[in-house]
């Protein structure tokens, strides 16, 4: 039996994928371009799962992942 609060589940019964915490961060250095990203843990159906993603994009729509001293 799994527990019905670790998921988060939308109107049409579908599970929704929320990210957890920030692993890491780094910058991709373009030839014009230096491009700062985060190494996100998202809940997935099947244990954690792990991407990179634009600190900005991840910033604007989960600003309660990052703190600001």
């Amino acid at each position: 039996m799994i527990p019905l609060d670790e998921f988060e589940i939308n109107e049409n019964l579908n599970f929704v994928k929320e990210p957890v915490e920030i692993m890491d961060w780094e910058v991709n250095q373009t030839k014009k371009n230096r491009i700062p990203i985060v190494k996100v843990c998202w809940n997935a159906k099947r244990g954690p799962e792990f991407t990179w993603e634009r600190e900005d994009s991840m910033q604007q729509k989960y600003p309660h992942l990052f703190w600001s001293p």
